[in-house]
């Protein structure tokens, strides 16, 4: 049976992995709709050019494949992703785990069909998926607006506030709406913010200092953390005001 061919973006830092990719692509007679060599010259053009499956290398400077795959999925409609690796004992077990479809280099033909074959029935990966193979935190935060996805890298963020159903992520020059868990939040940037208030997380390496509020024993008495680059200061709940003592 024929079929429609598939639009597939390639992302590999390795100018000879996405030729071989490409090579292979017209033997399977599909579509290569363009390639990128990282995460973020692909969120850029993926923006702009629709397909239905990226080919994703997992090892990647900067940022790896799955990192990419979860900036991905807040496209509109998000494709389909196929990994491809080196051999990796952790990724590939993984990935058998959660049923994620993945290429070994040396990508053979008969394999790439075979991928493509199933990616055209199968259901996206969902994003609680993506983040169990995620080895380590991200190193950007994703936010999707007006049509275009921006990364906002995580040291660059001073604090993270949740505010009814979304995060309002601050960094010197602006804020932006985030669609995330303030507790997943924390549990994976756990060694980069502190929490100071149940709706709220502050980057460590941000505190410049703290401010008393109200005379020290009086009822209206707490502490205010003083963020650099900010001109706001942000209540400390009761609950965690032994980070002033942590800090100091």
């Amino acid at each position: 049976m024929s079929h429609t061919p598939l639009k597939i973006f390639i992302v590999d830092d390795e100018a000879p992995a996405r030729n071989r990719l490409r090579e292979l692509l017209g033997d399977c007679g599909e579509q290569v709709a363009g390639e990128a060599a990282n995460g973020r010259e692909a969120l850029e053009k993926l923006a702009l050019t629709p397909v239905d499956v990226v080919l994703l290398d997992i090892r990647m400077p900067q940022m790896d494949g799955i990192e990419l795959a979860q900036h991905l999925q807040k496209l509109t409609p998000p494709p389909a992703f196929i990994f491809t690796t080196a051999y990796d004992a952790y990724a590939i077990r993984a990935f058998e785990l959660h049923a994620v479809d993945y290429l070994l280099k040396p990508i053979r033909l008969s394999r790439l069909q075979e991928a493509l074959s199933r990616v055209r029935e199968a259901k996206p990966v969902a994003a609680d998926v993506l983040h169990e193979l995620q080895q380590a935190p991200r190193r950007n935060l994703s936010i999707h607006e007006r049509g275009r996805i921006h990364l906002i890298p995580v040291e660059q963020v001073l604090f993270l506030r949740a505010e009814a159903k979304y995060i309002t992520v601050r960094t010197v020059e602006r804020e932006y709406l985030l669609e995330e868990s303030l507790t997943s939040l924390e549990k994976e940037f756990a060694a980069h913010f502190v929490r100071i208030h149940r709706n709220c997380l502050v980057a460590k390496s941000a505190v410049e200092g703290f401010e008393r509020i109200g005379s020290e024993d009086g009822e209206g008495s707490g502490w205010m953390v003083k963020l650099a680059g900010l001109p706001e200061r942000l209540a400390i709940s009761r609950r965690q005001q032994h980070i002033v003592r942590e800090f100091g």
